[in-house]
C-alpha cells in the first residue's frame, strides 16, 4: 500500500470519527450514523489494498 493510500484512509477514517463523535454530542443520530459509514470506508479500502500488496509478493 502506498504511503499516500495509508494517509487518505487514515484522515477519511478521522473524519468519520469526528462526525461519530459530533452527532453523539449533539444527539444528531444521522450524523452519528454517517461517521460510523466513512469509517467503515476507509476500514474496508484499507483492507482491499491490504489484499492487493500481499497478491504483490
Amino acid at each position: 500500500m502506498s504511503t499516500d493510500d495509508k494517509v487518505r484512509n487514515a484522515a477519511e477514517k478521522a473524519k468519520g470519527a469526528v462526525k461519530e463523535t459530533t452527532g453523539k454530542v449533539t444527539g444528531d443520530r444521522s450524523l452519528e450514523a454517517e461517521g460510523r459509514i466513512d469509517q467503515s470506508k476507509a476500514d474496508l479500502k484499507q483492507a482491499g489494498e491490504k489484499v492487493k500488496d500481499s497478491l504483490r509478493d
